[in-house]
């Protein structure tokens, strides 16, 4: 059985967050929260609330069978959202273009069964 969770429109750079979410992708949920709350990253605590979104999603829509110690991290992909535009002055009348990059998370989490 599978559950997911998605995060959508973080203010945070995809790149940025996949350097967490690379470690912590295949584990079970258990190990990959306490990993995260370790870390010193932002984004470790968001893709932390993620994953234990997910694995509550399990929990409920299995009607209590799936416990959280059988659950893995499946899927835990982290895609570019919208590109916040802004523009910085500069000498002689010029810009330059400052993009704000955003970040789209998805977490599926599963029990290994079908």
């Amino acid at each position: 059985m599978q559950a997911r969770a998605y995060v959508r429109g973080i203010t945070m750079s995809p790149r940025k967050m996949r350097v967490v979410a690379n470690v912590v992708r295949g584990k079970k949920v258990e190990e990959a929260v306490a990993l995260l709350d370790l870390m010193p990253k932002k984004a470790a605590a968001i893709i932390s609330k993620a994953i234990k979104s997910a694995a509550a999603n399990a929990e409920d829509t299995s009607g209590g069978d799936a416990s959280v110690d059988t659950l893995t991290i499946h899927t835990l992909a982290v895609d570019g959202g919208r590109i916040n535009k802004r523009w910085m002055p500069r000498s002689m009348g010029r810009a330059n273009r400052i993009n704000h990059r955003t970040s789209h998370l998805t977490v599926v989490v599963s029990d290994g069964k079908a």
